[in-house]
């Protein structure tokens, strides 16, 4: 007996856009991809051409390997000048730390001058920030003058409509015109379309497809109107418009969403780590090989702090708080005592200014935030990260994961020592529910958008803000 045509075997006839090894297939998505790979290997011909280098084979390998490392770029065009910046700056660092471990592993390094190597290093950074300004000012022109706009209609005046209409409005890029919308309701929210018609009802579709030029068409509909979507794309059956289903779950607050498959049946994550296969392997190796560096050079400074805290006050050496680690489950976090008393019960009260708990050594240990050097043995232990979410008391847990919207999603990843709500002014004393509710939003910001050059800025970012802090106390 034959099947029922179901709702996701239908999905099957919409039409998926091709992409560049992860990036849509346009003009902007083949410069974003092509653009910092290209830069990386003018400016290394250019030092060869400077430093009159005839061009040799081995630098026509490293041409090769800085091109595949650096293939496809991540920066978009669409994104705001600091974004780019720091971006382009953690890529170029990851790029650096790669090339450079595996030219002193190999050997390979002392076939190369060390000042054109030196100069590339300096130079390509720049040359990059340059070349993204430039195009930033010279890809809609370059449009322009190309191809007509990619013509597209929504159907469904909704809040998952409008978000996508937003988007095509606020990124020239995607050189796309919205030339109106259609749906059977009379919804509150026509005011809202702007310049963009109301093209008419559901009925009127086909036909407006067929005679105007239409080059897809976009399914704002809710998941909740099954019947009537399969109607819609049954009646598409007969035109060559590309089809889109944009589901009203993208409007949830998606952390690390995407697109999988259980065999041949198509899942999406709507919460999900970040840390799966290859990341969380490059996630958990960079871990280590920072935490070994910064235990090494730090040991001196760690056996003195130990010392001099079992000197100028009465009590343990290191204090062992109880945390929440991954997926929730209990851990022992490990600092060096900072105050007189070791809360680690039901109740903990947090430091606060002028703090009577503190010791004076404590205070110091706080404010450069030396008493966390002791948790780079938590990472080794593989119950930390270097970036993460901080981990919060066990007792505070339990009192703001009933306050908090989405506050025990952070436990998806291992807490960090440091994270991008410390690092963007939420460190320190959480003494009301939007201060929470702030480093919460930060935290989930960090899940959506977790990448090792990510990882890198943050770690920049805290120590800068370890230099020049007035909320550590």
């Amino acid at each position: 007996m034959p099947l029922q045509p179901t709702f996701l075997s239908m999905i099957n006839i919409i039409d998926k856009p091709n992409h560049f090894l992860g990036k849509s297939f346009t003009l902007a998505g083949a410069i974003e991809a092509l653009a910092d790979p290209l830069v990386v290997v003018a400016v290394l011909v250019a030092c060869m051409l400077g430093f009159n280098h005839a061009f040799e084979r081995h630098y026509l390998v490293l041409g090769i390997i800085a091109f595949s490392l650096s293939f496809p770029g991540n920066v978009g065009l669409h994104e705001t000048p600091r974004r780019m910046v720091r971006k382009v700056l953690t890529n170029w660092l990851v790029f650096l730390g790669i090339l450079g471990s595996f030219g002193v592993v190999t050997g390979y390094t002392a076939s190369f001058t060390r000042p054109l190597l030196l100069t590339w290093a300096a130079v390509t950074p720049l040359a990059q920030m340059g070349c993204h300004f430039l195009l930033r000012w010279g890809v809609p022109k370059m449009m322009a003058m190309g191809a007509s706009q990619r013509r597209v209609v929504i159907a469904g005046v909704n809040e998952v409509g409008l978000q996508l209409l937003h988007q095509f409005e606020k990124n020239p890029y995607l050189n796309t015109r919205v030339l109106g919308f259609f749906d059977d309701r009379n919804s509150d929210r026509m005011r809202e379309l702007g310049s963009r018609p109301m093209l008419g009802p559901m009925s009127g579709l086909v036909d407006f497809l067929q005679g105007n030029h239409v080059d897809a068409l976009y399914l704002a509909l809710p998941m909740a109107a099954q019947p009537r979507i399969l109607s819609v794309l049954d009646e598409l059956k007969d035109t060559t418009v590309s089809i889109y289903f944009v589901p009203d779950i993208f409007m949830t607050d998606l952390i690390q969403g995407r697109l999988d498959s259980v065999g041949p049946m198509p899942v999406m994550a709507v919460c999900e780590t970040p840390f799966n296969g290859i990341s969380g392997m490059v996630k958990r190796a960079s871990d280590i090989l920072i935490a070994l560096v910064i235990m090494l050079l730090a040991s001196p400074v760690m056996l003195a702090l130990a010392l001099a805290v079992k000197l100028t006050s009465p009590g343990p050496v290191i204090f062992k708080q109880r945390r929440y680690g991954l997926d929730g489950k209990e851990i022992l976090v490990y600092k060096f005592r900072s105050m007189s008393s070791t809360d680690n019960g039901s109740v903990v009260k947090q430091a606060t200014k002028n703090d009577s708990r503190i010791t004076p050594l404590g205070a110091v240990l706080r404010k450069t935030s030396l008493d966390e050097l002791p948790q780079f043995y938590n990472v080794l232990q593989g119950r930390m990260s270097i970036v993460g979410p901080r981990p919060h008391a066990v007792a505070h847990n339990e009192t703001y994961r009933k306050l908090v919207k989405g506050y025990m999603v952070r436990h998806k990843v291992k807490p960090g020592i440091t994270g991008w709500a410390q690092v963007s002014g939420y460190r320190g004393e959480t003494d009301t529910i939007d201060k929470m509710e702030k480093r919460i939003e930060f935290d989930l910001e960090y899940l959506r958008n977790w990448s090792l050059g990510f990882d890198l800025w943050i770690i920049v970012k805290t120590v800068l803000v370890v230099l020049n802090d007035k909320k550590a106390y």
